[in-house]
């Protein structure tokens, strides 16, 4: 009822605005207007087209969250960031990273880049963000749609980029410190140079905290205590007038202890590192040029003992990832612009459980034709082709259009083609669950492994022949659709639309191949599955004065599978109400689709500045309706009488205080109404109580 009643206010509030603004006499309104602090600044973004292009012009759907709206909401962690943008919902994974669902997609179907730049260290599909700080972000881009025409693997759902600062002319600094509930501590420190040619920029974070423990009645904490630690540098020289020279470096490092258990006792650590070396070169006003050279590591290791000292568990993660890449920009006109680039990836991993060390060859080539036909018509055609030393070459292109119906209103369209390769585990995996006796075998691996396991008497039969696994396992594949409209009726108002569908085939799924002597079975990986998501989003972000600005979101969402669809609507799946009870036929609208989706999200801001008094208040909410972790019902297929879990809103409270030049406190509420559910949300906390202090310089 609290949180119903703070909304209502809110949307109150604004309607009440809208309406006195209507009934303000002309003059007057001339004068309030006037008052307005209007943007004429509309922000750049780069990762859609890999150029330089206003947010508003843009053909397909793109957020922006800028440095100002970061600081005012005193986030720590990306993750903080994102679940609070429309479409996008923050889900964890079974290793407990945390990574994010955009339009109904897996998080693994999502690019994460820094600078361009991609991330590794998918252990188990997710990406876990929660490790990058967002201390020294200037902005956050999000592509929605599919994006492997610029990106190539892994963009098939969508494309979120970190941009970071770059150096000011002349020497700054700033210093930054949140601490609060679970003994959590939060501090960065920036430092930057820009002088005559060179540039320089040093950037460190340190976040720890004692976890925090959702129940009481067993001896482990929901999260276990963790540090971990960030530090960047970057550095730049222009050589000459048309050439430049930029370093820059990333390492990260976390640690966490597993105390909590009598029975086990352990530890985790991640190290982390990035490098790239780039030659920027300008030929001319229409030529310009990219030499770039990043490659990164990641490494994970994690192990348990019993309580007598011998070793319960242990595992170990070593990816490495090199990338050179050639691009090229030409500008013939003002009104066209056209990308072009070639690279080669290179990945290799050494895994515990894994067949061999695997290795990854890519080279890859794309291409992108931007073109203003009209002050009113921008269309943009790009393709891309790469090339794989396990699966077949792969060709994504893209189109997508923008058009102008008057000042204040456009429609935008686009349609592009995405692709995800199998991943290392796909492929390679080896494992055996010493304590259960299954084994999951990666498709790479049958061909060896399963008669092995034979000759040792560990199979009691084959049930998918090896010829099956002759043909490479083939990536999955998407088709994406983008339909929207952008309307700016008044002065401060902003209404944004998109229809979305994205069409996914040969997804990987897992499957029983064999079945072993002990009463377990053996897996692998094969394409089968068709899956789709649909729907609609609404974003609107209405200043309705100098101090005061409210923004919200809408999605509508749809995820299913097409084979359990025919299977419902065949009648071949059943339910029964409680385990004493009949089993009765499934209608095809039981039907509810894929986990861990929910129908609506919804997300409200309203923020606040006192100029008077220097002081600023924002409130934001976010929305999600109910939604099925498991099957529970036992018919492997998520129905309306399967366990759902509750739909929850989750409120925050932010407040800053200039207390002098350069100099603000804060102070702020994260979950302000302390909803937890244990069971099945570990990664909302309770309520978090917390202060900051800014100092820049």
């Amino acid at each position: 009822m609290k949180q119903g009643l703070i909304f209502a206010i809110i949307v109150c509030a604004v309607g009440a605005s809208l309406r006195a603004q209507e009934l303000i006499p002309s003059r007057q309104n001339r004068l309030l207007q006037d008052s307005i602090l209007v943007e004429t600044f509309d922000p750049v973004v780069i990762s859609a087209t890999r150029t330089k292009r206003q947010l508003s012009s843009l053909p397909f759907p793109t957020q922006l969250i800028d440095k100002q709206e970061i600081g005012a909401i005193h986030s720590m962690r990306l993750t903080d960031l994102l679940n609070e943008q429309t479409g996008l919902v923050t889900v964890s994974d079974f290793g407990g990273g945390q990574g994010i669902q955009m339009q109904g997609l897996d998080s693994q179907y999502t690019l994460i880049l820094v600078n361009g730049l991609p991330l590794v260290g998918r252990s188990a599909g997710t990406l876990d963000l929660s490790r990058i700080s967002v201390g020294n972000i200037r902005q956050v881009e999000i592509v929605k749609g599919a994006s492997s025409s610029l990106y190539g693997n892994e963009a098939l759902g969508g494309v979120i980029n970190i941009i970071t600062d770059t150096p000011l002319k002349g020497t700054h600094g700033s210093l930054n410190y949140r601490g609060g509930s679970n003994n959590t501590h939060d501090l960065s420190a920036q430092l930057s140079l820009k002088k005559d040619k060179h540039s320089f920029q040093a950037y460190a974070n340190h976040f720890q905290s004692d976890g925090y423990d959702l129940t009481d009645s067993d001896e482990t904490q929901t999260v276990e205590p963790f540090d971990k630690t960030t530090a960047n540098l970057d550095w730049s020289y222009n050589y000459s007038e048309q050439t430049t020279i930029l370093v820059n470096t990333r390492l990260y490092r976390q640690r966490q202890d597993y105390t909590a258990s009598a029975l086990l006792k352990g530890a985790s650590r991640i190290d982390e590192w990035n490098g790239m070396l780039k030659i920027d070169h300008t030929t001319n006003n229409q030529w310009t040029s990219s030499l770039e050279w990043y490659t990164t590591r990641y490494f994970a290791q994690e192990y348990l003992n019993e309580s007598t000292g011998a070793l319960f568990y242990d595992s170990d993660f070593d990816q490495l990832f090199s990338r050179p890449e050639l691009r090229t920009t030409y500008t013939p006109s003002d009104k066209t612009t056209v990308v072009a680039g070639a690279g080669l990836t290179y990945q290799r991993l050494e895994r515990t459980d894994f067949l061999g060390t695997p290795e990854f060859y890519s080279p890859y080539a794309y291409v992108q034709y931007d073109r203003m036909i009209s002050d009113k018509i921008n269309v943009i055609a790009g393709a891309r082709f790469d090339q794989h030393n396990e699966y077949a070459s792969q060709f994504s292109p893209k189109l997508a259009l923008r058009y102008m119906l008057s000042p204040k209103t456009s429609v935008k369209g686009s349609v592009g083609y995405g692709f995800k390769t199998p991943d290392f585990r796909q492929l390679y995996f080896d494992f055996t669950n010493a304590t259960a006796g299954y084994t999951v075998l990666g498709y790479n691996a049958v061909a060896t492994r399963l008669p092995e396991l034979d000759a040792l008497g560990q199979l009691l039969s084959i049930t998918v022949p090896l010829s099956e696994f002759d043909s490479p396992l083939k990536p999955e594949r998407s088709i994406a659709f983008n339909l929207g409209a952008d309307f700016k009726p008044f002065r401060g108002l902003k209404i944004e639309t998109n229809l979305f569908r994205n069409d996914i085939n040969n997804l990987i799924d897992t499957r029983v191949i064999a079945k072993k002597t002990n009463g377990q079975n053996v897996f692998s990986y094969y394409n089968v599955r068709r899956v789709y998501t649909y729907g609609t989003e609404l974003n609107m972000s209405y200043k309705i004065n100098a101090q005061l600005k409210f923004s919200a979101g809408y999605q509508l969402l749809y995820a299913k599978d097409k084979a359990a669809e025919k299977v419902f609507a065949n009648g071949e799946v059943f339910a029964r109400i409680n385990p004493s009870s009949p089993s009765f036929r499934l209608q095809t609208d039981d039907y509810l689709g894929l986990l861990n989706r929910s129908r609506h999200t919804a997300n409200a801001k309203l923020f606040y500045r006192w100029e008077r008094y220097k002081l600023d208040a924002n409130i934001r909410g976010t929305y999600r309706s109910s939604f099925g972790l498991f099957d529970t019902n036992g018919n492997t297929y998520l129905d309306q009488y399967d366990a759902l879990v509750s739909g929850f809103s989750v409120w925050d409270f932010a407040l800053n205080k200039t207390i002098a030049k350069g100099y603000t406190l804060g102070f702020g509420l994260d979950n302000l109404f302390d909803f937890t559910d244990p069971t099945n949300l570990t990664n909302v906390p309770g309520r978090l109580i917390y202060g900051t202090l800014s100092i820049n310089l």
